[in-house]
C-alpha cells in the first residue's frame, strides 16, 4: 500500500492521538458523542411509533403530557448539580481529591432529602388530585392515570439523585459516557417495550413502568460501577457529608438555576404571544422551523460540551493559552456551521415539503431566515457562555439573565402591534434579547482571558 493510501489515515490517527492531553481527551470525546447521539436518535426513532401503536396515540399523549408536568418538578434541584460539575472539576484540578470527595457527598445528601421530600408531599396529594380534569381526558381514566402518575413521578425523583454519577463524568471531563449512561437506559427501555408488544395488551401502567424502570437500573448500575472503581475515591460517604460546602454549592448552583430557568421562560413565552396574537397553526410553523435550524445547535454542543470542564481544568491550571487555542478553533468551526446554516436556508422550502408533506404547512422565507440567524448568535455566543460557565464567572451572565426575558416580551409586543411584523418578530426579539451571547460574553472573555482582569468580569 502506497504512502499516499496511507496519508489520510494517518493524518486522521495523529488528530486524535497528538496534541495537548486534553484536546486529545476531548477531541475523542466529540467522535463518541457523535456516534452515541445518533445511536439515540435511531431509538427514539423507532421507539416512538412502537410506543404509540402499543397504547395508541391518544394515550402516548396523555404519557408526554404526564411526564412533561413531572419534568418542571426538576427545578427543584436548584442547580446544584451545575454548582457540582464546577466544584468538583475544581477540586481536582487543584489536586484535592478529598474536598472533590465532600462536595461529592454533600450533593447526593442535599439532593436524596430534597426530592424524597418532594415525593412523600406528592404521595400525600396525588390521590387528592383530579387528573382526569387536569389532563382533559375521561373521568374513568382517574384511577389509572393517578398510578402512571405516581410511577413517573417516583422514577424522576430517584433519577435526580442517581444522575449525579453523569454530572461527575461531565466535571471528569466524560461527556461521551456519561451519554453513553443515557443511551443504554433508552435501548433497555426499547427492549421491554417491544416484549411488551409482543407479549401484553396496551396499558399505560406496564408502558410507564417500562419506560422508568430501565434508566434506574442502569443509572443504579452505573454509581455501584463507577464507584467501586474509576471513582472510588470520590465515594459518597455520610462521614464525607458537610453542609458549610452546601452552601457554596446553593450559591453556585442557584445562579445557574436563575440563568437556566431565564431561558426556558422565555423559550416558553413564544408560544403563547404567537397564540394570542396570530393563531395556533403559527405556533406550528415558529417550532418547525425551531427544531430544524435548532439541529445545527444540536450538533455544535456535542463539539462544545467538553470545552466547559476542561476549561475549568485548563483556567485553575493557570493554561490561559489552551482556552485562548481552544475559542480559535471553535471560531473556525462556527464558520463552517454558518456554511451550513446557509445551505439549510436556501433548501428549507423544499426540506419542510419533503419532511411534513405538500402544504402541511406554509412557512414563510423571512420566518426561516431569523430562525437561522438566531441561531447563529446562539452558537457564536455558546464558546464564550461555555468558558465562562466553567470558570464560574456568572455575574455578567446573571444580570443579563433577569433583564433579557423581559426585553425579549417587550420587544416581540412592539414589532407585532405597533409595526405589525409577522411570527418572525419572535426571532428578531429573540437575537436582541440575548445580548450577553454576542455581544457581553466575548467581551468578557477578552478581559479575563486576554488582558487577565479580575473585579466584576471574573464574579
Amino acid at each position: 500500500m502506497s504512502y499516499l493510501k496511507l496519508k489520510p489515515a494517518l493524518y486522521f490517527i495523529n488528530f486524535f492521538t497528538k496534541g495537548h492531553e486534553r484536546s486529545v481527551k476531548a477531541k475523542k470525546n466529540i467522535i463518541s458523542s457523535l456516534f452515541i447521539r445518533a445511536i439515540g436518535i435511531s431509538i427514539s426513532l423507532i421507539l416512538v411509533p412502537l410506543t404509540i401503536n402499543y397504547v395508541n396515540p391518544s394515550r402516548y399523549g396523555i404519557w408526554l403530557t404526564l411526564s412533561s408536568i413531572v419534568a418542571w418538578f426538576g427545578f427543584f434541584d436548584i442547580g446544584l448539580t451545575q454548582g457540582l460539575r464546577n466544584k468538583f472539576a475544581e477540586a481536582k484540578a487543584i489536586g484535592n481529591d478529598a474536598l472533590a470527595q465532600i462536595y461529592v457527598s454533600t450533593t447526593y445528601a442535599v439532593l436524596g432529602i430534597i426530592f424524597f421530600s418532594i415525593w412523600v408531599l406528592f404521595l400525600l396529594v396525588n390521590n387528592h388530585l383530579d387528573w382526569a380534569k387536569i389532563l382533559n381526558v375521561p373521568a374513568d381514566m382517574q384511577s389509572e392515570i393517578s398510578n402512571l402518575a405516581l410511577i413517573v413521578f417516583t422514577y424522576f425523583c430517584i433519577t435526580f439523585v442517581l444522575k449525579i454519577i453523569t454530572t461527575i463524568m461531565l466535571a471528569d471531563q466524560e461527556p461521551a459516557k456519561s451519554s453513553l449512561v443515557d443511551i443504554i437506559g433508552q435501548g433497555l427501555s426499547l427492549g421491554i417495550i417491544f416484549i411488551l408488544v409482543k407479549t401484553t395488551e396496551g396499558s399505560l401502567i406496564r408502558l410507564g413502568f417500562g419506560l422508568c424502570v430501565s434508566p434506574i437500573i442502569v443509572l443504579l448500575f452505573a454509581n455501584l460501577f463507577l464507584f467501586r472503581g474509576r471513582y472510588r475515591k470520590f465515594r459518597p460517604k455520610i462521614s464525607k457529608v458537610n453542609l458549610h460546602y452546601a452552601k457554596s454549592l446553593f450559591n453556585l448552583g442557584f445562579i445557574f438555576f436563575l440563568i437556566q430557568f431565564a431561558a426556558i421562560m422565555q423559550f416558553q413565552t413564544a408560544n403563547i404571544i404567537i397564540a394570542r396574537n396570530f393563531n395556533v397553526s403559527e405556533v406550528t410553523s415558529y417550532n418547525i422551523v425551531f427544531k430544524y435550524f435548532g439541529v445545527l445547535n444540536m450538533v455544535f454542543s456535542i463539539f462544545l460540551l467538553p470545552f466547559w470542564s476542561a476549561s475549568t481544568e485548563a483556567y485553575y491550571k493557570n493554561d490561559i493559552q489552551w482556552i485562548r487555542n481552544g475559542i480559535k478553533r471553535y471560531n473556525i468551526l462556527n464558520i463552517l456551521f454558518i456554511i451550513i446554516g446557509i445551505v439549510m436556508l436556501v433548501f428549507s422550502s423544499w426540506v419542510y415539503r419533503l419532511w411534513l408533506g405538500e402544504g402541511k404547512v406554509n412557512i414563510a422565507f423571512p420566518l426561516s431566515l431569523w430562525g437561522f440567524l438566531y441561531f447563529n448568535v446562539i452558537l457564536f455566543g455558546g464558546k464564550y457562555v461555555s468558558l465562562l460557565n466553567g470558570i464560574s464567572a456568572l455575574r455578567i451572565q446573571f444580570i443579563s439573565s433577569t433583564i433579557s426575558p423581559f426585553l425579549y416580551i417587550a420587544i416581540a409586543l412592539l414589532l407585532i402591534k405597533h409595526f405589525q411584523m409577522g411570527v418572525y418578530s419572535l426571532f428578531i426579539a429573540s437575537v436582541i434579547a440575548n445580548f450577553n451571547a454576542y455581544l457581553l460574553a466575548p467581551i468578557q472573555y477578552y478581559k479575563i482571558i486576554v488582558q487577565n482582569k479580575k473585579g466584576i468580569w471574573l464574579k
